[in-house]
This record gives structure tokens, sequence and C-alpha cells, in this order.
């Protein structure tokens, strides 16, 4: 929302690519894309090319064997950067290049792969990378004490998420222990495109901010062009986009040419200048 006032102690690093957008009375716009698809070297230029198209602020998303909340899409650019090798390491290379291009760098993970590595060093090597936070679907703040530990420790952000079926006290209880923004999953279910932004999002958005203002909420799950971007970003703060982002690059794959962004370029470029519009 234009104009929208944040608690300065709840922004994070994260948090500030959704205040600078607000102080230019327009929404943010936060990219997804998979770690190391269709390469881990193509897909960090991906996300330098997003940046360069207007997003502001990049979500990395690690890939993961059994990715259940993610869409074919999302699932597709996984599945087939695992088969190439990538690891869970490689995202500090990704993270040092968004931040070197001038945005907040935040991973979407699923908790297993940060317990594998190990929560400390991670969060460690994040921070030293450059990175912002950590988007944890799977992690609830009731059974996240280590990370708060950690992300505390390191400086790091905690994006988590709530939905449309949240209780009033899950709500509370969740956005208390963010900091950075909240992510509001408009819909229930797997991640994907959709021509129309979901209903249930204006009404989760209100919710959140009525019960535990101060921190940005952006809202993903769904927008895939400027015109929905535009449409969300008239009463959240952001906008998040994955798997339209995906989709472009999967086509250039199919294609024969994984390195050729012109569709991604051109889709960024849209929903760039949809947060900056009302519809």
């Amino acid at each position: 929302m234009a104009g929208m006032r944040f608690d300065e102690n709840r922004l994070g690093n994260s948090g500030q690519a959704y205040a600078k957008a607000a102080a230019e009375g327009r929404g943010a716009l936060v990219a997804y894309l998979t770690l190391g698809f269709p390469d881990v070297p193509t897909s960090i230029a991906a996300m330098v090319a997003v940046v360069e198209e207007g997003a502001d602020a990049i979500e990395i998303g690690i890939p993961y064997t059994d990715p259940v909340l993610d869409g074919p899409a999302i699932q597709r650019s996984g599945t087939s950067a695992l088969d190439r090798g990538v690891r869970t390491g490689d995202v500090f290379a990704a993270v040092e290049a968004v931040a070197t291009a001038g945005v907040p760098a935040t991973a979407m993970t699923y908790w297993n792969l940060v317990e594998r590595y190990g929560v400390d060093r991670f969060a460690r090597d994040f921070a030293a990378a450059g990175g912002a936070g950590l988007i944890t679907p799977d992690l609830t703040p009731d059974e996240g004490d280590e990370w708060i530990t950690a992300s505390d420790a390191a400086g790091l952000d905690r994006i988590f998420l709530v939905s449309p079926s949240s209780t009033d006290e899950r709500i509370m209880s969740t956005v208390a222990q963010c900091r950075g923004w909240v992510y509001a999953t408009s819909v229930m279910g797997v991640t994907g495109t959709r021509t129309n932004a979901p209903s249930a999002a204006p009404q989760l958005v209100e919710r959140v901010k009525r019960l535990a203002p101060g921190i940005p909420v952006g809202v993903g799950l769904g927008v895939s062009n400027g015109d929905q971007a535009a449409e969300v970003c008239s009463y959240a703060d952001g906008a998040i986009v994955g798997s339209a982002f995906i989709k472009t690059l999967l086509a250039a794959e199919d294609a024969g040419t994984p390195d050729d962004f012109t569709a991604l370029r051109s889709l960024a470029a849209d929903l760039a200048a949809g947060v900056r519009r009302r519809p």
C-alpha cells in the first residue's frame, strides 16, 4: 500500500525493498527463480537480469527432492537442477550476485536442507555472502527455536507464511516472529500461475495488517502478469512471482536456447510496470 509506514525495527534487511517501494508510492516486486535451472551460472544470470528489469528483491528457490508445496513448473525446474548436480551450497554464489546487483536476496528453502547443512553454519555462510534472510514454508515459528536463535545471531530475516486458513491467534504469533516481511499465501494448495488473483487474498492481507501491523505483507501464489501485480499491490505491499518466471525459462530450455532471457526480461518489465500502477 502506497505510503504505508512500517516499524523500522521489524524491517530487517529484506523489508527495506518494501519500504523503498512504499516511499515511491508503489508496491514491490519479488521474483522467485530456481537455483541451478537450467544450470547454476545461467540461473544466477537470470536473477540479475530480472533485477535489471525492475525487480525489487529476489527469492532464490533451493531445489528439494520432495517439493510438496511447489507447482508443476517449479517442480520441473527443481528436478532438472538436482539432476544436473545443484547443491545447497550453491546458493551462496547466487546470494552474492543478487546482493551485488543491489537488491535483497532471500532464499526459499525446505527446512530439511538447512538442517542437513547445519543451521548455525548455514546462517553464518548465508549472512557472509550478503543474504537478507530465509523464507521457510514448512517451518512454523513454534517449531523454529533453533532457526530463531541462529538467525538472530547472524542478523538474518525470518519470513514465515500465513494463509487464509490461519486463525487470528496463529497470524499474531507467526507475525510476531517475522522480521523483514510476512509471506501471505493467497490460496490453499501448491504454487502456480492463475488467470485471476484469488479472492481470499485481500481479506487475508487486511487481517494481517489489522492484527499485526507494522511489517510489510507480500502476496504470493498465482501472479502472472502486470495487471495482476497491480491488483495485488492495491491492497498488499508487494507481489511475489515465481511460476510465471520459471515458465519462460522452461520454454527457452525446450527451444534449445536456455540462455535466451528475452521472454524473462519482457515478463519482468511488465510486472515491474504493474507494481508501479493501480488497476
